[in-house]
């Protein structure tokens, strides 16, 4: 089984756009949030937090600020996932710290899991968390078991949908009638068989014979120097 990416360009509606803008918003707050608090603790305790500390404070987060609830859960849970990931490929020495997001980067992007049908592809509209049926330019088919979908915007406004599946990769069948070979230098070939193929000789006749060409040549001109 292997991981394979299908990437398309959507065109969401303008309520659909609202809610892409918005929840791009709420992942980029989630993660600053829990980044703030995360080197806040790490400086009064010389440790930080972990995936599941933060994950449980979510829930209060929600309450304090309501309009957390109006975009997709998933997207906001896998943001915090990236941090608590981010961290530990950095304690790893893998990367460099993890840095607050800003509204300002030139792209945006989310990501939210598969989950109980939430992401399906019907014709050329393909369905995703909260934003429903989005039109897009379907130019192949999603092959395997969708696992995410990353909504991403470019710098020149365009949307696109990043989606992973797990698909199954048949393996060649081994044929045992199969001859190995062996290539050499002093032989061609020498087959699993024992069967040897020689090197061909017409190289080297032909490479004595330029030698002798060119030992006759070099000695006229000694002689035709030597009468002058």
């Amino acid at each position: 089984m292997v991981h394979k990416a299908f990437k398309f360009r959507i065109y969401p509606n303008k309520e659909q756009e609202i809610l892409i803008t918005k929840t791009f918003g709420c992942s980029r707050f989630v993660f600053n949030h829990f980044l703030a608090k995360w080197n806040n603790t790490y400086k009064e305790t010389g440790k930080g937090l972990t995936y599941s500390a933060c994950s449980a404070e979510l829930p209060q987060l929600k309450k304090e600020f309501v309009w957390l609830k109006e975009v997709d859960s998933i997207a906001i849970q896998s943001s915090l996932r990236n941090l608590a990931d981010a961290y530990i490929r950095f304690f790893k020495k893998q990367n460099n710290a993890p840095r607050f997001k800003s509204k300002r980067n030139k792209v945006q992007s989310y990501t939210t899991k598969y989950t109980n049908g939430n992401i399906a592809i019907s014709g050329n509209k393909i369905k995703l968390p909260k934003l429903g049926y989005v039109k897009f330019a379907k130019s192949r088919e999603v092959e395997g078991r969708i696992l995410n979908a990353t909504i991403r915007q470019n710098p020149s406004g365009k949307y696109f949908v990043s989606i992973l599946a797990e698909t199954e990769v048949q393996e060649l069948p081994k044929t045992g009638s199969a001859v190995g070979v062996d290539i050499g230098i002093k032989d061609c070939a020498i087959l699993s068989t024992g069967e040897i193929f020689a090197n061909p000789k017409w190289f080297r006749t032909l490479e004595k014979k330029l030698a002798r060409t060119t030992h006759s040549f070099q000695a006229k001109r000694v002689c035709n120097r030597t009468q002058l």
